[in-house]
């Protein structure tokens, strides 16, 4: 998938993976970017519920989705709720993919910014 903020591009990958579908199915979509420490988060017309294997401790580069704010999330460093200097989310999230390239660009975002997610 192709992710567009402001003029920020990422491209990332989408896992097989039930919420994974049903994100894929909802695109393109447009949203307005939240910022969470070093976390880009967006709304999307998306219902799911936690899978399995949902965790709050993330890896750079992982893009998940908060099944209770209905929203994909993009981890590219510590949030506020971080332990020890690694991405962690504010409670459970089920991971749906991952960026593919340089994640660090997302540091230019800010809150606000238009945000257009389309198949890649």
């Amino acid at each position: 998938m192709r992710i567009t903020i402001g003029d920020i591009e990422l491209e990332g990958e989408l896992f097989d993976t039930p919420t994974a579908r049903k994100v894929y199915r909802s695109l393109p979509l447009e949203s307005e970017v939240n910022r969470w420490g070093d976390e880009v988060y967006f709304y999307v017309p998306v219902e799911a519920e936690l899978e399995e294997d949902a965790r709050e401790e993330q890896e750079v580069g992982n893009i998940c989705f908060w099944c209770a704010g209905r929203a994909i999330a993009i981890f590219f460093g510590p949030t506020p709720v971080s332990i020890s200097g690694e991405p962690r989310a504010v409670e459970p999230v089920n991971l749906i993919g991952r960026v593919t390239g340089d994640v660090s660009v997302l540091r230019k975002a800010k809150d606000g910014d238009r945000v257009r997610v389309e198949r890649g």
